[in-house]
């Protein structure tokens, strides 16, 4: 193992359609995750959780949010529920390692108490909001400011995607030249609201369609900070030795202007549109640029991660996600165990799990219990427009049984699916400031 332990910096984008950066075909520019991608591992099968708050529950954990309730939705903004504090995440292990760690982003995992907080969770250093779907120059969600810096809140006037990118730029510049630096940026855009500054927006005219000009604008802004943080990295000198991972947390909503063509479904599903992202991995002193089909989830990021850094996850829960590092190092793909996903959206409990080379996607009415089952090829089929369920009544029976097995795992009182806020709810004046101490 290297003498020199890497910096890590993870990038994520929230809400970012396969078909939305331009190394994917896009008509949005996109030229610094252009030029990222050419000097990265691209990866062509790497799945996030279908929607927000599982996804970087199983980022951080390195395990099924299935395990601690939240797998089938948000934490809402009047939600007490958090990632339990018996879980170790990423940045505890870094932390403990001798790295310094930072944040600057969207958290999503838990604001109703301040043990939920990223201070409490292994970050030195942490700025941005702990809701999704702010505004994105007043920083509010639902009327109570959601904008802090190292939990306490923060007023200030800017573009939220602006000042996540100066922010990351900030810790790059200002980090401890003794340590290593562990640094997460999971960027709101382009998540709604759909706003952007003007002069984007209208560089992008020439779309007809208002939500799609909007959004286009906004992954624009979002490449630009993604170019600024690669040239701080440069600017240090240690671009060389600095592993960077960038990702969407789920796929595209088609219905907010995004686009995951070819791939079938969208935001809140189970199809591949819903969960395979734009993914990629450069560490120029370690990996070679290309292309890589290894089965890839986000809950595999932690296990991965510290085997190369060299860090002990340090939990006493057994991780979920594998490490591939020998696999994305040497360019081999291995199968791996069964993979599930999972999310209740539109009425349905709405799951998926892949067992070699078979992907099943199973939708359940959750009023009447009607349920419909789809089975494909899926690395010969990624669209999913060979529906193979029919033909084979014998391995849809396997792996439905296997769904249920897995979905048996739901704590009682796990988060379920709402979309409106208890009738006495009321928003604070700041998130950061009224949660229970």
């Amino acid at each position: 193992m290297q003498t020199v332990r890497p910096h890590i910096v993870i990038l994520l984008a929230d809400d970012l359609g396969w078909a939305d950066a331009g190394f994917h075909g896009s008509e949005i520019r996109t030229p610094s995750l252009d030029r990222l991608a050419s000097q990265s591992l691209q990866l062509e099968r790497f799945y996030s959780c279908p929607v927000c708050s599982p996804t970087r529950s199983a980022l951080m954990t390195g395990r099924y949010p299935m395990r601690f309730g939240i797998q089938y939705t948000v934490v809402r903004p009047w939600s007490n529920y958090g990632v339990p504090l018996d879980e170790r995440l990423m940045p505890q292990s870094f932390q403990a390692a001798g790295y310094e760690t930072a944040m600057a982003g969207k958290w999503h995992l838990g604001h109703g108490r301040r043990e939920f907080f990223p201070s409490a969770h292994g970050f030195d250093h942490s700025y941005g909001h702990f809701n999704g779907a702010i505004d994105y120059y007043s920083h509010v969600r639902d009327g109570g400011l959601d904008w802090h810096r190292n939990g306490k809140p923060l007023r200030e006037a800017g573009y939220s995607t602006e000042l996540l990118g100066a922010e990351a730029v900030r810790r790059i510049k200002d980090r401890s030249k003794d340590k290593p630096l562990f640094l997460y940026v999971p960027f709101n855009a382009p998540h709604s609201p759909l706003q952007a500054p003007k002069e984007l927006i209208e560089s992008y005219g020439h779309i007809q369609d208002r939500t799609r000009r909007t959004f286009a604008a906004m992954v624009t802004g979002l490449d630009t900070q993604v170019g600024k943080i690669l040239d701080a990295l440069e600017q240090e000198k240690i671009a060389e030795n600095t592993l960077v991972f960038f990702f969407s947390d789920n796929g595209g909503p088609t219905n907010l202007g995004a686009r995951n063509t070819p791939l079938r479904g969208a935001k809140a599903s189970t199809w591949e549109g819903g969960i395979r992202v734009p993914a990629l991995m450069r560490w120029p002193s370690r990996l070679k640029p290309g292309k890589s089909q290894q089965v890839m989830a986000a809950m595999d990021l932690f296990s991965t991660l510290a085997s190369l850094s060299g860090v002990k996850p340090g939990g006493k829960l057994p991780l979920d996600g594998r490490n591939l590092w020998n696999e994305l190092s040497t360019g081999k793909t291995t199968q791996r165990e069964d993979l599930f996903s999972a999310v209740e959206s539109g009425g349905k409990l709405r799951y998926a799990v892949f067992h070699g080379p078979w992907k099943l996607v199973r939708e359940v009415g959750v009023a009447d219990g009607q349920a419909e089952n789809f089975l494909f090829r899926i690395a010969e089929d990624p669209t999913e427009s060979k529906d193979l369920a029919s033909a084979n009544p014998e391995m849809v029976a396997d792996l439905v049984a296997r769904i249920e097995k897995w979905r048996a795992i739901h704590p009682p009182g796990g988060l379920r699916h709402t979309d409106s806020a208890p009738a006495d709810w009321k928003a604070p004046r700041a998130y950061s400031e009224a949660a229970a101490r």
